[in-house]
């Protein structure tokens, strides 16, 4: 408050005959409340989280060749349960060159009838109600490539001495989120392989297995 006999003060009481009113007080600041939303990082922590699921899932890592051992890369995606086989050709025909005589070429064939046929090879848990959808099959040795050359078949030399067979299955499933297992049936189709090394990613979460003759189911928990 300005004192009654001090500038102007006295000029006001002069011209009105009463003293200089107070000044209004200044409004108090009215602060809109806001939801609040999680911080962006959070959500960028979310999708940095799942990249490794779908890339490793859609990427298999690769696997060293190793006789008398396959490699299954597995993932359960919506309605689609995808199974990615790759196995030395020793394992399967018993050499690793293109075929050379009609014997090879049938051992070749009777191969490749055996896993277009994967719903005997690989049986999915009943639960989730999975039919057989597609198999691809590749070996460029073999001939069995999309882009493999004509003359393939024919080809020998230090290209052939590890050659693998790559075979990919998919399965149409009506509830995959109950599937919990898949029976393998490679070793009673292909007695040289002695062991399969699985990587899977599932609804219930990734992990790995090896299975053995002895121990062929591919399970996972509930």
């Amino acid at each position: 408050m300005i004192p009654a006999g001090s500038g102007a003060g006295s000029e006001y009481r002069a011209c009105h005959g009463a003293p200089l009113p107070e000044p209004m007080p200044m409004p108090m600041p009215i602060f809109l409340h806001r939801a609040r939303r999680p911080p962006r990082f959070m959500f960028a922590a979310a999708l940095v989280l799942a990249l490794p699921v779908l890339s490793w899932a859609q990427a298999p890592v690769p696997h060293a060749h190793t006789h008398g051992q396959a490699r299954i890369d597995l993932a359960v995606e919506g309605d689609v349960l995808t199974l990615a086989l790759g196995a030395p050709l020793d394992s399967l025909v018993g050499f690793e060159h293109a075929p050379r005589t009609a014997a090879e070429r049938q051992r070749v064939a009777q191969m490749a009838a055996r896993l277009r046929a994967a719903d005997t090879l690989f049986v999915p848990d009943p639960a989730a109600g999975c039919t057989l959808a597609d198999v691809s099959l590749e070996s460029p040795v073999l001939g069995l490539a999309p882009t493999a050359a004509a003359g393939a078949a024919g080809s020998t030399g230090a290209a052939d001495e590890h050659a693998d067979l790559d075979a990919t299955v998919r399965f149409q499933c009506r509830q995959s989120g109950r599937a919990r297992f898949v029976e393998v049936r490679l070793f009673d189709a292909f007695p040289a392989l002695r062991a399969i090394e699985v990587q899977a990613a599932t609804p219930q979460g990734q992990f790995r297995r090896t299975l053995t003759p002895r121990a062929p189911r591919l399970g996972w928990e509930r």
